[in-house]
């Protein structure tokens, strides 16, 4: 009898060394969680590894502790995991720049935005310019344009040029309008330079901000660099593991392509590229260009301008401006011959288009160049009032729409006034647009909103701002589900890119790019999710948060 329970003894120590010397090494394993991976089935699991910045394998924790071994593994605790969040549309090196100008979001006053101003020359008193970003007339009591004379006031000698919310407008002090030659007579194809009572008032829209902007002086290498970075951990304390960086040049692109491969820029970038004529000739010559790092392969157009400037481009005029329409930043001529090029050469077409009008001039551009059936994932950026007769262009052409679900919530206490009461209804439609081709890319449009992306998830499933207001939601008949809203900050997001072979979800082979919270945001209640914190931000398998 003892002979026989010591050979059981022996064989199952020896089992037992065999199955440890079977063990693969790996780098990471992370276990004891709850996992979205969000897979074609959508499926929960509890663990994973990693190795040379790719998920190897996927499963319970015992299928994952039973068959790897690693230096490192994470006991998760019930902690919560999600694939690496990605914002299909921002400005990242914009943002970056952005934190070192003059902060005016939410100040409710052209007096205080003054005050505001003056307080950040006080801190930057050696600058060239004085420049800030952020000021929105529609949390004014008038809510109207501003005026320079104040500007002038504060500041006579040194130039000035303060931003609005969306960057489609922009109020610019006397000194400034001399830099830029503009007087009362300048003629700006595009844009618009706001008169009152015949004499200029500061205030640019659209491409007559170029004529201002051009003047400032260059940033320097080392100042790019640093926006780069500190943009970078600010997404990365976000849960952002990929960034679409909507409208770069040429010197931009090549300095993040430059950080990544020294490895101080670690962000994923999906870069769009602005159609200059110098932009157009390098990158058609060079063609598309992707590595796990940077993709290279559309180009960003602006149909229109925005809302809350009066610059969106209508079918009919604006509710609350019976003389006014909005424009085309182009002539339908160019957008066409820039789809025609971009189609030769095998990049993507990404076109802002927020009025009606222009989301239907170029909807038909795009289907003339698309002529039906394709995988050429042309996007349109934003999509913000789409009318019913143009929706389904989306479905006919393949036509990606690429959406902000805090643009909504934002937008929604002023944009009746603009749009009027019916055709507010064919406004923000994110499911409407969704429906047609089973998917919505959700970006953010940071800096003109927030970087966090749970604040987007949280608009477009609860469609409610901060205080969870209003209480049925705004137009709620287009709120998404969370697992679209999941899906639009991943795996569609990658889609959109054509990177969904490298990213988006977590599956065996892709990079293994993921966050973790303390709280499930697929289940805890809609009021609760823009408190939800990012606990670890991962990149290939490295915290970088």
């Amino acid at each position: 009898m003892k002979s026989t329970q010591l050979k059981y003894l022996l064989s199952a120590l020896l089992l037992s060394f065999f199955s440890c010397q079977e063990k693969e090494t790996v780098d990471l394993i992370v276990h004891n969680g709850i996992v979205y991976t969000v897979d074609r089935s959508f499926s929960q699991t509890e663990a994973f590894a990693i190795t040379d910045g790719k998920f190897i394998a996927i499963g319970s924790n015992d299928e994952i502790l039973n068959s790897f071994n690693a230096p490192e593994i994470i006991d998760l605790k019930g902690k919560f995991v999600y694939p690496g969040l990605i914002d299909a549309h921002s400005h990242f090196y914009r943002y970056g720049l952005s934190l070192k100008v003059a902060d005016l979001t939410g100040i409710d006053s052209f007096e205080k935005i003054i005050e505001a101003v003056k307080s950040h020359r006080e801190q930057h008193p050696n600058q060239a310019w004085v420049l800030g970003r952020g000021w929105d007339q529609n949390l004014w009591e008038e809510k109207v344009f501003p005026n320079k004379k104040l500007l002038d006031e504060a500041f006579p000698n040194t130039p000035v040029l303060l931003t609005r919310i969306d960057g489609h407008a922009a109020v610019a002090n006397q000194k400034a309008l001399e830099m830029g030659g503009i007087t009362s007579n300048t003629n700006v194809s595009g844009g618009k330079i706001v008169l009152e009572e015949g004499e200029v008032s500061g205030v640019l829209v659209d491409n007559a901000i170029d004529l201002v902007s051009s003047k400032i002086p260059p940033v320097s290498n080392n100042q790019a660099r640093e926006a780069l970075l500190e943009a970078q951990k600010n997404c990365f304390e976000v849960g952002l593991t990929t960034v679409v960086d909507a409208g770069l040049d040429k010197e931009t692109i090549e300095l993040m392509e430059a950080m990544q491969k020294e490895g101080s820029l670690k962000m994923r970038i999906y870069a769009m590229i602005t159609p200059s004529e110098s932009n157009l000739e390098y990158y058609f010559d060079k063609g598309p260009f992707q590595n796990e790092s940077l993709t290279v392969r559309s180009f960003k157009v602006y149909g229109d301008g925005a809302l809350g400037s009066r610059g969106a481009s209508l079918l009919a005029p604006y509710h609350d401006a019976p003389e006014e329409i909005g424009f085309l930043l182009d002539t339908q001529e160019n957008f066409l011959k820039l789809a025609e090029q971009f189609d030769e050469h095998g990049f993507q077409m990404n076109t802002h288009c927020i009025g009606d009008s222009a989301n239907r001039v170029l909807l038909n551009i795009y289907a003339k160049v698309l002529k039906g059936e394709n995988d050429k994932r042309w996007r349109i950026e934003h999509a913000q009032v789409v009318n019913p007769l143009d929706i389904e262009k989306f479905s006919t052409y393949n036509i990606i729409p690429s959406v902000q679900p805090t643009h909504a919530t934002s937008d929604m206490y002023w944009a009746e006034d603009r749009l009027g009461p019916e055709r507010i209804k064919h406004a923000y439609i994110f499911k409407d647009l969704m429906n047609q081709n089973d998917m919505v890319a959700l970006g953010s449009d940071f800096p003109v909103e927030s970087i966090n992306p749970l604040l987007g998830f949280h608009a477009a499933i609860a469609r409610k701002d901060a205080n969870n207001w209003p209480e049925e939601g705004f137009q709620s008949e287009n709120k998404l589900n969370r697992e679209q809203a999941l899906k639009g900050m991943t795996v569609w997001a990658a889609y959109a890119n054509f990177e969904e072979n490298l990213k988006g979800s977590i599956e065996k082979g892709k990079l293994a790019d993921f966050v973790i919270t303390e709280r499930d945001i697929m289940t805890a209640p809609e009021e609760n999710l823009r408190d939800i914190k990012i606990s670890s931000t991962y990149l290939g398998g490295e915290k970088v948060y």
